[in-house]
């Protein structure tokens, strides 16, 4: 297939790519993997307190716009004239709700790795048999953890008496982070489209995962409404046009991916067997399944990797891995081993030939995959009189790589066919050591995508395949691919089965560490009562609280 042409110049896709940390509008030609223009600006974080983690709803979307302004005046306006459409690429989990009159946010977003919600996690299994923590996993996938935005949400309308108003008045909206930027771009109070798509959907804990519609089981567990939620589409078909005073006002956005499944499509990971890992602040593995749902019993989760138009709905096994980059990051700015993670990270941890058996597991906010354990916490093990700063700072990055192996090896058991290689993206991947160690932890060869991020690909990919675009082929010949370079494990098999052992006793180690609250778990109706008793009485003293606390164990 030849790239289309208009006015004399190939037809081009915009992307706003939302991350955690970074905002960034980019512009594909059609059927090639270069960027013609990009520009980026980061988000502030908000940490109200230790665990929390917020962004400000309406900095997403002022970002965007100036992103889309700059890159709009860079390539001028001949080119901008072959901007087809735009596709939306997105943190995952990360919950807003807003007014649909005003499109005010009732609150701030949470973000994905934000735990404030150990509670609700706590009210939810005091509903499940046997408090199992995988209980809805064959309806949605997912088991029950803070991480996903189901718990989000209902944290919020527990404690945010705004987000309860807006419900009792039929004014309130959820959604994850392309939902929101939809629904502003195409409308807002004006007639916006509140719409996800099926890989967003399938990370709330509400949508039925064979359905691929919002479970009414799941509702009910978490009482709430349906009309909060936006309708589910497919990730790639025509959902509106930019509205009028934007930048590309009219241009249609017709694609949306979770920025994770973007990646696996950036790597043309089309087949079943084929994945990718994405090593950013967290570290992402994605598996293939095909329009298979393997339902993990080794601690994955089960999403939808991708659904074209009206063609079957693609699976994917996934394994998150909570602090990967973050790690370093960690490193630099509370323990000051670091000054520049770029440039000083892989030097200082080559001044050493091991880590002198020091292990490192950053579990700052518990673990994800495939352990699920909230109450581990970070630890550092095997430190001795000659361990130093360099040993501590190649420990954090063989605990990207161990984290990645734990992923493997629970894939390996689930699928029953281990991987011959490892497609790999993201910020950390130009660490040339971190890739070798990569590796050599995992015996297998890991393949680096010389475009260090190409998640913003993968959705420029389905945005321009969608129907009613159609500029994109993602199965011509005739595309660009990525070029690559592979790393070639140098250990034997018993030097690194014997180091994953003791990674798996330092595991061991982290674990426990956040004790369980003594007084019982406050079921959703205790909280109820509570939130409807008059605001003085919870300036009673502490002893009065304990009375009271247990009066409700007794009498609720």
């Amino acid at each position: 297939m030849q790239p289309i042409q208009q006015n004399g110049h190939h037809h081009l896709v915009g992307v706003i790519d939302a991350g955690t940390r970074t905002i960034t509008f980019c512009v594909f030609v059609s059927q090639h993997i270069k960027e013609v223009a990009a520009h980026s600006i980061d988000l502030e974080p908000i940490t109200p307190q230790e665990g929390w983690s917020e962004q400000d709803p309406m900095k997403i979307l002022e970002a965007v716009k100036t992103c889309m302004d700059k890159v709009v005046s860079e390539i001028g306006a001949n080119k901008v004239k072959n901007i087809v459409t735009i596709g939306i690429t997105n943190q995952r989990e990360t919950t807003i709700v807003w007014d649909k009159t005003t499109g005010i946010p009732l609150y701030n977003a949470i973000v994905w790795n934000d735990i404030r919600t150990n509670s609700t996690v706590d009210v939810i299994l005091a509903k499940i048999p046997d408090n199992n923590k995988n209980h809805f996993k064959s309806v949605c996938g997912l088991p029950v953890s803070p991480y996903f935005s189901a718990f989000k949400l209902k944290w919020l309308i527990q404690h945010v008496p705004a987000v309860r108003k807006a419900i009792r008045a039929k004014t309130c909206l959820f959604g994850t982070v392309d939902t929101w930027l939809l629904w502003n771009l195409t409308g807002g109070p004006n007639g916006g489209k509140h719409l996800t798509d099926v890989t967003n959907a399938s990370r709330t804990f509400l949508m039925n995962i064979e359905t691929l519609y919002w479970d009414s089981q799941l509702l009910s567990t978490f009482k709430i409404p349906q009309a909060l939620l936006p309708e589910i589409r497919s990730s790639a078909e025509i959902y509106g046009k930019i509205r009028d005073g934007w930048p590309l006002e009219k241009v249609p956005i017709s694609g949306i991916l979770g920025n994770q499944q973007s990646a696996l499509l950036g790597h043309s990971c089309f087949r079943e067997g084929m994945a990718k890992s994405t090593y950013r602040s967290g570290c992402f593995l994605l598996y293939n399944t095909g329009t298979s749902r393997v339902h993990s019993s080794h601690g994955l989760v089960t999403t939808v990797a991708y659904k074209f138009g009206d063609e079957p709905a693609i699976y994917a096994l996934e394994g998150s891995v909570a602090v990967a980059g973050a790690a370093i990051k960690w490193l630099r700015d509370n323990m000051g081993f670091i000054k520049n993670i770029n440039e000083d990270t892989e030097s200082l941890a080559k001044e050493v030939f091991t880590t002198g058996d020091v292990y490192f597991v950053p579990a700052f906010k518990g673990l994800f995959a495939p352990y699920w354990r909230q109450d581990a916490r970070g630890i550092i093990c095997g430190l001795t009189a000659f361990s130093t700063k360099q040993h501590i700072i190649r420990a954090a990055l063989e605990s990207v790589c161990f984290q990645t192996r734990d992923v493997l090896e629970a894939m390996n058991k689930d699928c029953g066919i281990p991987l011959s290689k490892l497609n790999v993206d993201g910020i950390m991947t130009t660490n040339n050591l971190l890739m070798q160690l990569q590796a050599d932890i995992t015996g297998i060869p890991v393949v680096r995508a010389h475009a260090h991020d190409i998640t913003a690909l993968g959705v420029a990919m389905a945005a321009g395949m969608a129907k009613g675009v159609e500029v994109w082929d993602v199965h011509a010949e005739e595309r660009d691919l990525i070029p690559n370079d592979t790393f070639l494990p140098t250990s034997t098999e018993d030097e690194r089965d014997t180091r994953y052992t003791k990674w798996k006793m330092a595991v061991q180690r982290s674990l426990g560490w956040v004790s369980p609250k003594k007084s019982a778990v406050m079921t959703e109706e205790r909280y109820q009562l509570l939130a409807s008793i008059p605001g003085s009485v919870f300036a009673i003293s502490s002893f009065g609280l304990l009375v009271l606390a247990q009066y409700l164990n007794k009498e609720v």
